[in-house]
């Protein structure tokens, strides 16, 4: 991952209706949910849950598609996993005792398929 790409994902990510709602979707695995869904579990009114959609959208982190009437998001894992990878890149300098729980935190998210984030969050 780029620098230009890493910061349009940070930032993205540094709200926390935005925050929210990729975590969910993280959660919700390929078959994603749809963005009322999202609103109505987020508290969160529909238009502001569509630029927040949108600002994650346009930095790669999740994707929409429709499905008859309904606009289904789900979370880019592999975009998860190249940010995650970006910012452990050159782990603390590569002290070990530092980084193997940071190690095995992106080595659980890489085999993630959705069904993870509980498990990352207890780590």
């Amino acid at each position: 991952m780029e620098m230009n790409s890493a910061v349009a994902s940070l930032s993205a990510l540094a709200h926390g209706g935005r925050l929210s709602a990729f975590r969910m979707l993280v959660q919700a695995g390929a078959a994603g949910l749809a963005a009322g869904e999202i609103a109505r579990r987020l508290d969160m009114l529909p238009n502001t849950l569509s630029s927040h959609l949108s600002i994650l959208d346009h930095a790669g982190l999740i994707h929409a598609r429709r499905e008859g009437r309904s606009i289904i998001y789900t979370a880019d894992y592999g975009a998860m996993q190249g940010l995650l990878g970006f910012l452990m890149e050159d782990c603390c300098g590569g002290s070990p005792e530092i980084c193997a729980p940071l190690s095995d935190i992106l080595a659980r998210a890489t085999a993630c398929d959705g069904t993870c984030l509980t498990e990352l969050e207890t780590a």
